[in-house]
């Protein structure tokens, strides 16, 4: 007979109550076996309400599984087949207010050390039982792993330069990790999304895709990985988007550049459709076409034969004509001169005429004019021949030309800058150096014996040109009152002019200020000087400008009152192509009123690594409209104005006055111009700061002299002597970074080490400084030494290092004066000493060369062996083509004082002609004696070869002398 009983069961920890039926004995009561079922009861089956889930431990914090299940008697985990531990569990038990039933709820930990322990052949896992009275359920398994995310990226994404419009994608496989990291992409620390742009796609390989490059996708992008335990950073990858150059249309030719024959005509395009961006490359090709152009040269008209006479009329007389039609003038000639009819008397006299006294006044005022001209006409015969027979005499033919050219070298220390404040750190202080003059005017009287005409004295001198001088007389400046105020330009006045005059003084020919002293206005920089027909010399010191009148320029009474002005503020150039520059300062001389019968010779210093193939170089003139014309291009030739490019200025021979500039445009990306380099210092607002600043200005005085103001204000010290970097137009910015500063005494601002300019600031600065400041602290006030190294570099181009060593006091230093040229103090001269060449030596030379004749020694021969033989037609076109040559040369040469030049052409001019004249005479053996310039002869010893003799001083230096 079978008997319900009640027994326990025992089984790792836990107790169970359960019924069974049995017919023996309970072999439960002992036993330690969970049953798999338990006897059913009237009810219904565990229903569970919250089965547990998937769970990641993270780092050392355990987890907890929760199961909730009704109706349940009870409810266990079971953990990877194994039962956990009653004490394990935390059990609640409430009663369901909707269903009345009872909910019973148990909740266990997972440590990480449990799944770190468990080496199974599958994950962690665990799942809970349920008992009701009809039986067991079982829940889900649920699955704990540990999380973790590494470090390092699989792979991270890469830098890229594309062209616009090209496709980006950046590659990114994120580190290893559980769960799975999720990416993101930041683009310069801002969120990337393809929700809200259509042109990105990232993609579920987590790579970043951008279908259409645009210039705003220029950044550094980053790509993020996350999940529940980290965030991990990849490398930043920096993408560029770049525009290649493209050419504009080419403008419409230009007009024939010459009014008659062959010339040419030019069209131009620029760089700028688009312009390079970013790096993008520049145009290829040219962007000036030139053609040849014939224009057709005018035809003057020109006078037919007179027709017959008309009869005679009543009035006696009678008429002819003619016709301007042989030629007839054509293209813009001139109309024929004179009257196109004429009447005469037809009778010889006989006509009736009333006769009274007036008639034998008026022939008596005519006997008595043509007397008075004639006497006129005398004595003016007379007083020219009386000049020519001082220097009326052949260059070369005759021993005329001697003296007057000396060259002298001086023994001179090289004295260190006085803007370094270190010049011990300069380089061998004992090298013996030549001195050469700076383009300023001397106040000195030992000039006299260079310019200063010898009377009736040979002297023989270093080359072996030989020139005789004769006496002239030194010009003396008469200053003419009442000069108008028209002739100063706006913003220059009477009191701003610094005119200086030639006086006779206690010294002879020295020279002193005249007026007060110049001072600059804001916007200008300039000097006045009243010239006459001797001429004379303006010169803005420290600047490269000057302005040279030649003699006979200005008409001898009355004088002239003429200024120079520099543009001190931001260029009113106005260039109609993005990447036309000014390569020099803009400069004004006038009055725009003066009349000159010669071209003045004007020089200014430019920036440019002269290359015809690199550059097309422009002189430009502003207009009366106050807008800029182009005057002529260096490479062509004109009639209107010559310009002579050396490595560092330009020479130009001009007749109209007015306002003038450089103006450069680049051909190619080999286009070079320089950069003046400089470095200065100074102490900060407190005793432990101190501040660098890095100039970046254009290589011409001018610009530099900018610097130089702004410096002197500051109270700063040159550092390093200033050097020049090339920079190429290619479109790539400049760095300027500092280096080895010492870590340990100094302390620099974060993040201001390396600083930028763009192409665009450097390449248009138009004679405006760039700079740029480092900041420095140093730790303690004990530390007096400061050194480091600025590194000036142009991207994929050139470089210069800047070394500094100084010393910082710590108190503010005075500042050093700058090495503007304290002699430099006469800014105007007139008469001879405003010239190289003698007055007298430079009208024999005219008077020979201006003539040709069958030798050959005509002025096209001197502007060859002084090497300005090109655009020969506007030599051509002046009065006196030897006279604008030798005005040329002075202006070339009028930093150097260096006559040797001069002397070595007409030498050579005299040799070659003596060979001819060697050959005449033994055809001509009585012919009558001739010296021939760099011949030796009995008769004229003086003008041979002159001996040059190299004797070495006690310092090494050569001298030399005759």
């Amino acid at each position: 007979m079978c008997v319900m009983t009640k027994g326990r069961y025992l089984s790792l920890g836990f107790v169970f109550l359960v019924y069974c039926t049995t017919c023996t004995t309970s072999k439960g009561a002992t036993g330690d076996i969970l049953p798999d079922s338990l006897p059913s009861v009237p009810g219904t089956l565990p229903h569970f309400m919250k089965e547990p889930e998937d769970a990641y431990i993270i780092k050392s914090n355990p987890i907890k599984l929760l199961c909730r299940a009704v109706p349940a008697l009870q409810i266990f985990f079971k953990c990877n087949g194994e039962w956990v531990h009653q004490n394990e569990h935390v059990s609640r038990e409430y009663m369901d207010q909707n269903t009345g039933l009872k909910v019973r709820e148990v909740l266990i930990n997972v440590s990480r050390q449990q799944v770190e322990d468990f080496h199974g052949p599958e994950d962690y896992w665990c799942l809970c039982v349920a008992w009701s009275h009809l039986g067991t359920s079982k829940s889900r398994k649920a699955t704990v792993h540990i999380a973790y995310l590494r470090k390092n990226f699989e792979q991270d994404p890469q830098g890229k330069e594309v062209p616009i419009k090209g496709m980006i994608v950046l590659h990114c496989r994120p580190p290893e990790g559980v769960p799975a990291a999720e990416v993101e992409w930041l683009k310069n620390e801002e969120l990337v999304s393809s929700l809200t742009d259509d042109n990105i796609d990232t993609r579920a390989d987590h790579n970043l895709i951008i279908n259409e490059a645009r210039l705003s996708d220029s950044g550094n992008y980053t790509c993020l990985a996350s999940n529940i335990v980290a965030k991990r950073r990849s490398s930043t990858a920096t993408v560029v988007v770049f525009v290649n150059g493209g050419w504009s249309l080419w403008t419409e030719w230009s007009l024939c550049n010459v009014p008659c024959g062959r010339g040419v005509q030019k069209r131009s395009r620029t760089c700028t459709n688009p312009a390079p961006l970013n790096g993008g490359a520049f145009c290829e090709g040219m962007s000036v076409q030139k053609i040849t152009c014939n224009a057709l040269c005018p035809i003057d008209g020109g006078w037919e034969e007179w027709s017959a006479w008309t009869l005679c009329s009543v009035q006696c007389e009678r008429q002819r004509r003619r016709e301007c039609n042989d030629p007839p003038p054509r293209h813009r000639g001139k109309m024929c001169d004179g009257p196109s009819d004429t009447t005469e008397n037809c009778t010889g006299g006989m006509c009736t005429q009333s006769m009274d006294g007036s008639n034998d006044v008026a022939l008596y005022s005519g006997l008595g004019a043509g007397i008075i001209a004639v006497t006129v006409l005398v004595v003016a015969v007379m007083l020219y021949r009386k000049n020519q027979s001082d220097y009326g005499v052949d260059v070369i033919d005759s021993s005329a030309l001697t003296g007057g050219f000396q060259s002298f070298n001086f023994k001179t220390t090289r004295q260190g800058n006085p803007l370094l404040l270190n010049s011990s750190l300069q380089p061998d202080l004992t090298v013996g150096g030549t001195y050469t003059s700076p383009i300023c005017f001397q106040d000195s009287i030992d000039n006299k014996e260079l310019f200063d005409p010898l009377p009736d004295i040979k002297v023989k001198v270093q080359s072996s040109f030989m020139v005789s001088l004769g006496v002239a007389d030194r010009a003396e400046y008469h200053a003419a009152k009442g000069h108008p105020p028209e002739t100063f330009p706006r913003g220059l006045n009477r009191d701003y002019s610094n005119s200086t005059v030639e006086r006779r003084s206690t010294k002879k020919g020295l020279l002193t200020p005249n007026g007060p002293h110049l001072n600059p206005t804001k916007d200008q920089l300039g000097t006045t000087g009243v010239f006459g027909h001797l001429g004379g010399r303006l010169v803005v010191p420290n600047t490269g400008v000057s302005l040279l009148v030649p003699h006979g320029a200005i008409a001898e009474d009355p004088s002239s009152e003429m200024f120079m002005v520099i543009n001190q503020g931001e260029s009113s150039v106005q260039t109609e192509e993005g990447f036309e520059i000014l390569l020099g300062p803009e400069v004004t001389y006038g009055p725009p009123s003066i009349d000159l019968s010669k071209p003045v010779a004007m020089t200014i210093a430019h920036c440019a690594e002269v290359d015809a193939d690199n550059w097309n170089v422009q002189l430009k003139r502003k207009t009366q409209d106050n807008k800029w014309e182009e005057v002529m291009s260096v490479e062509d030739e004109s009639t209107s104005c010559y310009c002579l490019m050396d490595s560092s200025s330009c020479h130009l021979l001009l007749d109209q006055p007015g306002s003038y500039a450089l103006v450069g445009e680049p051909l190619t990306q080999a286009a070079v111009k320089r950069l003046k380099l400089a470095v200065f210092g100074s102490m900060g607002s407190t005793p432990m700061d101190y501040s660098l600043r890095v100039y970046c200005v254009d290589d011409t005085p001018h610009a530099f002299q900018g610097v130089v103001a702004t410096e002197t204000c500051r109270g700063g010290q040159l550092l390093e002597e200033p050097k020049i970097l090339p920079f190429r137009g290619n479109t790539f910015s400049l760095q300027v970074s500092i280096q080895d500063v010492p870590q340990f005494l100094w302390n620099i601002k974060p993040f201001t080490t390396c600083q930028e300019f763009s192409f665009s600031q450097v390449w248009c600065s138009n004679q405006q400084p760039l700079h740029c400041a480092f900041s420095l602290e140093r730790y303690s006030p004990t530390t007096t030494q400061f050194s480091c190294k600025i590194s000036v570099k142009q991207v994929k181009g050139h470089e210069q290092i800047l070394q500094v060593y100084t010393s910082v006091a710590e108190s503010k230093k005075e500042s050093v004066l700058f090495f503007m040229q304290t002699d430099c103090t006469v800014t105007s001269q007139t008469g001879p000493k405003a010239f190289k060449i003698p007055l007298s030596i430079h009208q024999r030379i005219c008077a020979t060369f201006d003539t040709a004749n069958t030798k050959g020694k005509d002025w096209q021969l001197l502007a060859q062996k002084l090497h300005l033989d090109r655009n020969l037609l506007y030599f051509a076109k002046q009065q006196s083509p030897s006279a604008v040559i030798l005005s040329l040369w002075e202006a070339r040469h009028q930093d150097t004082g260096d006559l040797d030049s001069l002397a070595s052409a007409l030498e050579e001019i005299g040799k070659i002609q003596s060979k001819s004249t060697v050959a005449k005479s033994h055809e001509e053996p009585e012919s009558d004696s001739v010296h021939h310039f760099g011949t030796r002869s009995p008769d004229n010893p003086v003008c041979g070869m002159g001996e040059l003799t190299n004797h070495e001083t006690a310092n090494s230096v050569p001298e030399y002398t005759s």
